[in-house]
């Protein structure tokens, strides 16, 4: 017989303790249906996307407290992927009951901005005259002020003193020495190791304790986490010795690697597509500029790319994009979940926390560089772009513009500017 207790706690909703449990299908019902939602109207790219996670899910509807909800984004961030979405996973599993959960909270949130994006990438190819290219250029002047915002806001945090300012140069050297996928992850790999050596300090007790107070806990059992950990390094190293050069491998070593959020890709999958010849440059950055209208995580930006890619090679627009957005996604996923039952251990460990605060300096640089070439070189184009850029840059960060809004603006500009 059940303890009085526990049948009372069976027969609450622990998000909302006042009201009846909901079935596993009504709860996996009600987080497709949330971020879905999410999906349709979460425009402003990562750090947005986390505000507005915590508005509904954690202020409005109580699935989890705010001390776990920041224990999660703490967790999501110390890992490579897209943060946001990692976060979205996250939830989905608290809310409905495991991996199947999550699995829904991601499709809700990727569906919209992964169409928007493939119907762009099928309709691209088919504009043409000065109107079009009025347009494309404007989107490309989009993502030179975006990635410059993102670079001023991630210098800020992470770059707070010399060490760090300076892994972040050292970074921008080595690819400026040699620019390739590969050297990306490198610097990134050097950053790490510098920062546990020179970015250590006395603050692991007090994580310590904010773990433990915060009390996270992921539905996720130690076996499925082993698994999924096996499964993430058996891809990273397997796929580029049987399938180099693959969408599956272009993307997923890209989802793999990537450190400080979306924005972060743009290197990685330039290195990737545009300089193997995969894609054109103006297509590649077009992709990105329209990818800051939609709502949705950035990284859906690879079903642009995946329908291009494939439309290239003569395939299927469709499947590319499937291919390209599952593959991305997958490593953060993979990691997500075999970190999850470490993380109380992993992230009080100062080393660990000192190897990141590297990495991340060193992705500044990655960042930085990518500001330069491809986008600068490729999308200032004479000084009235300068100054086009410019002011973008201004709109975002003095007056805080949303991305969305900003892009409206500049396609007008661009279309009036091809037209004249």
């Amino acid at each position: 017989m059940s303890h009085p207790d526990e049948t009372a706690r069976r027969e609450r909703d622990p998000a909302t303790p006042d009201a009846p449990l909901a079935s596993d299908k009504t709860r996996r019902s009600e987080v497709l249906r949330t971020f879905f939602t999410l999906g349709l109207t979460s425009f402003g790219g990562p750090i947005a996307h986390l505000g507005y996670f915590h508005d509904e899910l954690v202020r409005r509807r109580g699935w989890l407290s705010d001390k776990a909800y920041a224990e999660l984004v703490a967790l999501c961030q110390f890992l490579p992927g897209p943060a946001s979405s990692q976060v979205g996973f996250a939830l989905g599993m608290v809310r409905g009951g495991g991996v199947m959960g999550g699995l829904l909270a991601w499709i809700g949130f990727t569906l919209p901005s992964a169409l928007a994006l493939l119907v762009l990438a099928l309709v691209a190819g088919s504009l043409e005259g000065p109107l079009a290219s009025g347009v494309i250029h404007g989107l490309k002047l989009v993502a030179v002020a975006v990635v410059a915002q993102a670079i001023w806001g991630m210098a800020r945090k992470l770059c707070p003193d010399l060490r760090r300012t300076c892994l972040a140069l050292l970074a921008m050297l080595g690819l400026a020495l040699a620019q390739s996928a590969w050297t990306q992850v490198g610097v990134i790999a050097m950053g790490a190791v510098l920062g546990s050596l020179l970015c250590r300090d006395d603050k692991a007790a007090s994580v310590r304790q904010q773990a433990q107070a915060a009390g996270l806990s992921l539905p996720v059992s130690p076996r499925l986490a082993r698994y999924c950990l096996i499964a993430f390094f058996v891809l990273l190293i397997g796929l580029p010795l049987v399938a180099s050069g693959s969408l599956v491998d272009i993307f997923y070593r890209a989802g793999a690697l990537v450190f400080g959020g979306g924005h972060v890709v743009l290197p990685l999958l330039e290195a990737s597509t545009v300089e193997t010849g995969h894609i054109a440059t103006d297509t590649f950055l077009t992709g990105y500029g329209a990818a800051q209208a939609v709502p949705g995580p950035l990284f859906t930006f690879a079903a642009w790319l995946g329908a291009g890619m494939a439309q290239v090679d003569g395939g299927s627009a469709l499947l590319g994009a499937v291919i390209a957005l599952l593959s991305i996604f997958l490593p953060g996923i993979l990691l997500l979940i075999g970190v999850a039952p470490l993380w109380g251990r992993l992230r009080a460990r100062a080393g660990a926390r000192a190897a990141l605060a590297g990495a991340n300096a060193a992705v500044v640089g990655v960042l930085g560089m990518a500001l330069y070439d491809p986008l600068w070189t490729t999308s200032v184009l004479s000084r009235m772009d300068m100054v086009i850029a410019l002011a973008a840059f201004i709109a975002l960060t003095r007056f805080s513009l949303a991305p969305w809004k900003l892009v409206l603006r500049m396609v007008i500009l661009g279309a009036l500017r091809g037209v004249i």
